[in-house]
């Protein structure tokens, strides 16, 4: 599980407040914080119940609005009920987080479509209106979109003043999650028009990072890029090193490493073979 509940006290929890009557005195507020829990113990019977309950108990239009847009998630409602629900807010006093919100939320379905332009589109609305309640966390999220779809349709400029802005952010919030895999989102895209030093300099920089935080996530994503910019050398060594390290750390945590690792190991050792044999 993220964060530092494990599954065992997230059960302990979701059962002390909503078992039985104890649902009663939980606010909306609360019973949206809940749901996360519910969710990441696959229990959509409750997560369903929290929302009813958010729903019900809401004190005003903007509780309304927000448990609304939960229900709209779960139910993996149309582009249009987004819409709808996000000109409803607008009017509302107070309700620029959840139009924030509603309108990234917009811009991620658009990018799911591959319609880039509509995806920017609200991406950045929703980026002003979180830049206007001084929301940095949400700032990085609409970032991140922005980066992507400009990384999509090969406007990798575009990307790298996204990137770059993105990872100013989370260094200033000293966010190292956020630290390690904007500088790998950077990285790539330094890869991507050749800047292959700067690229390496930013892999290296989040596996630094990754390592320190024991984020293996993190450490393979660095490191594969790492490989790419060996193998593209011709450094196969350095490439199926990495890759080994790798492998190493997933056995090391006692973790099933994904099998592209050792796959591609074996690319490698194919493709350094010939070399060999010449000696």
């Amino acid at each position: 599980m993220n964060g530092e509940v494990s599954a065992e006290q997230a059960r302990k929890i979701l059962d002390m407040l909503t078992e039985g009557k104890a649902l009663e005195n939980v606010n909306t507020s609360l019973a949206l914080r809940l749901i996360p829990l519910a969710r990441e113990l696959d229990d959509s019977k409750l997560v369903e119940r929290l929302l009813e309950h958010a729903l019900n108990v809401s004190q005003d239009d903007l509780e309304k609005g927000w448990s609304e847009f939960e229900i709209l998630k779960l139910n993996e409602a149309p582009l249009e009920k987004f819409s709808e629900l996000a000109s409803r807010i607008d009017d509302l006093i107070d309700g620029s987080a959840l139009s924030a919100a509603i309108l990234h939320h917009l811009g991620l379905m658009y990018m799911a479509k591959s319609d880039y332009e509509n995806a920017k589109l609200f991406t950045n609305r929703s980026i002003r209106l979180r830049e206007s309640i001084g929301d940095e966390p949400g700032i990085v999220y609409g970032l991140a979109v922005l980066e992507a779809c400009c990384k999509r349709e090969n406007l990798h400029d575009q990307a790298i003043v996204h990137g770059t802005r993105r990872l100013e952010i989370v260094m200033k919030l000293e966010d190292l999650d956020g630290q390690i895999e904007a500088l790998s989102d950077l990285a790539h895209t330094q890869a991507t028009i050749g800047e292959f030093d700067a690229a390496q300099d930013l892999y290296n920089q989040s596996l630094n990072l990754a390592t320190e935080t024991d984020d293996i996530s993190g450490q393979l994503v660095a490191r594969w890029g790492l490989a790419d910019i060996a193998e593209i050398a011709g450094d196969y060594q350095t490439a199926m090193l990495q890759l080994s390290d790798s492998l190493h750390s997933f056995i090391a945590l006692g973790i099933a490493a994904p099998p592209q690792i050792r796959e591609r190991i074996e690319a490698l050792a194919d493709l350094q073979q010939p070399g060999d044999n010449t000696e």
